[in-house]
């Protein structure tokens, strides 16, 4: 127990019951952390409770709360600091994506303007409900970005607006959030096996072939896993101190070598 590197600190993660943000809850409660997370699914919510409040050593509760909404954000906090009395750190982690490549042509601005809602305002709104309370315990802010918001990624420019879009306002926040001595650092991750590329994977007629090319996307042939991402969070968190305004990216080298990018179609 005494090993435990975030015991009974208090943790906020957004979109906590399934992928990438489930590996966060996961790894918090290991290292003793209180757990505090939200999802529209209640019944995977209450599941993902259960589960983690039987291992421990740390514990999880769980929160409905639509994130597009920006009252049940501000009751999310709220709730939080009503049931623990302080707040540690943040971690953005909601969001999504097409999960079928698309060209600029088959994005409406209400498919962008929904998307940026989700993936961007929900960041924004939970940093600024809770910062009044990370000001005082000197916390940090993790905010879950991605490789193709600095790399950019055919057919889907919307995301990768989205999150290049993180990527500056962690940046910014940074800047302006030193003075409290609270931290805000990103991590972009690569291709990490979870549930939304499940989905997307069940939908290709070469599914396994497919899947081969996205393990193959990174120099060491596979994809990361949700605990990974997790402990990188529960770096930043306890042990990345002197670290702020900085981008870890979690890609195992998938930005790196060159590649055949020619993109133009061969002369018939």
């Amino acid at each position: 127990m005494s090993g435990l590197r975030y015991k009974e600190k208090i943790t906020l993660v957004s979109g906590g019951s399934r992928g990438i943000g489930k590996g966060c809850v996961e790894v918090f409660v290991e290292n003793g952390a209180h757990v505090v997370f939200c999802s529209n699914d209640e019944e995977e919510g209450k599941h993902t409770e259960r589960d983690l409040n039987s291992r421990g050593p740390g514990e999880s509760c769980f929160i409905y709360g639509d994130v597009t909404k920006e009252p049940d954000i501000k009751n999310i906090v709220e709730k939080t600091i009503e049931k623990y009395g302080r707040l540690d750190c943040l971690i953005n982690n909601v969001g999504t994506r097409k999960s079928s490549p698309h060209p600029i042509d088959e994005f409406s601005a209400e498919d962008f303007r929904k998307l940026i809602d989700l993936n961007v305002v929900s960041y924004f709104l939970f940093s600024k409900y809770a910062l009044p309370y990370l000001r005082l315990t000197e916390g940090s802010i993790i905010n879950i970005s991605s490789l193709v918001g600095n790399i950019g990624q055919g057919q889907a420019v919307t995301y990768c607006a989205t999150k290049g879009a993180i990527t500056s306002m962690t940046k910014a926040l940074a800047i302006d959030e030193s003075k409290y001595n609270v931290r805000v650092n990103s991590i972009s991750p690569s291709n990490i096996w979870t549930p939304l590329f499940d989905s997307y994977l069940k939908t290709c007629p070469e599914s396994e072939e497919v899947k081969k090319g996205f393990e193959n996307n990174q120099l060491l042939g596979r994809f990361g896993t949700i605990q990974e991402i997790g402990q990188a969070c529960l770096f930043l968190a306890a042990d990345a101190t002197f670290c702020t305004g900085i981008e870890i990216n979690m890609s195992a080298g998938a930005e790196l070598n060159y590649a055949n990018k020619n993109m133009r179609p061969k002369a018939s």
